[in-house]
């Protein structure tokens, strides 16, 4: 299972948002999708989830383009920077919405939604939510229909440090069982013990994709944000 981007250019008026993008990510692989604001790592994220179509080039889900087969989106877990959910709704509502649109028939994981404590407050509506509580939410749909692939735009965003582990070690485990997990986030330092890849872009084009290893190597720093400055720096 992997998704293949092939020279993927997306230009939104004259802002190019991806230039000629060729990536490959494999399951097995948690990946950290990394760059400046503005750097084209969101369009990417939305065109793998086909809510962004590209001018050109084209994206495949496990062999087969997006474009034809739009049900590979089952296979995705998608936990967006920041959940839009009815207002009005309860916890539990939305929980179950997404339960029936979905009308999965593989067992869900509710291990999130455990480990957050989110039973004790499923009758809180949505408005009344603080941010940490909502990412709680979205953290725990993006993983309820144990998906083969998770996309994660900044998860621990809001997250108190509690919580924040409790994502982190879920990431882990999924990543162990052979999922494929991509990641965006501006906390460079809670990557370190999650990811085995990192792919860094800048005004939409792809700079690089390498394992941690070869990164570690290749600038002499443990840390990927030392590991990352050291890049900038003979940039």
């Amino acid at each position: 299972m992997m998704i293949i981007a092939s020279n993927v250019t997306k230009t939104f008026g004259k802002l190019k948002a991806l230039d000629d993008v060729s990536v490959t990510c494999n399951k097995g692989h948690a990946i950290a999708l990394i760059g400046p604001n503005g750097s084209g790592k969101t369009t990417l994220i939305k065109t793998i989830l086909g809510m962004v179509v590209p001018d050109s080039g084209f994206i495949t889900f496990d062999k087969h383009n997006i474009l034809h087969d739009w049900k590979y989106r089952e296979r995705i877990g998608y936990m967006p920077q920041i959940g839009r959910y009815p207002e009005s709704m309860s916890i539990a509502q939305v929980l179950e919405m997404m339960r029936d649109i979905r009308n999965s028939p593989s067992p869900l994981d509710e291990e999130l939604i455990e480990q957050f404590q989110l039973h004790e407050i499923e009758n809180k509506k949505m408005r009344t939510l603080s941010g940490g509580t909502r990412q709680k939410v979205s953290a725990s749909l993006a993983f309820l229909f144990n998906p083969d692939v998770l996309i994660l735009d900044e998860p621990t965003a809001g997250l108190d440090p509690l919580a924040a582990e409790i994502l982190k070690q879920k990431i882990i485990a999924e990543k162990e069982k052979g999922k494929l997990i991509l990641i965006t986030s501006h906390i460079l330092s809670e990557l370190d013990d999650l990811v085995s890849e990192i792919i860094y872009m800048q005004d939409g084009k792809l700079q690089f994709h390498k394992s941690l290893e070869q990164l570690q190597e290749d600038t002499g720093k443990v840390k990927i944000a030392q590991a990352i400055a050291q890049v900038m720096k003979k940039k």
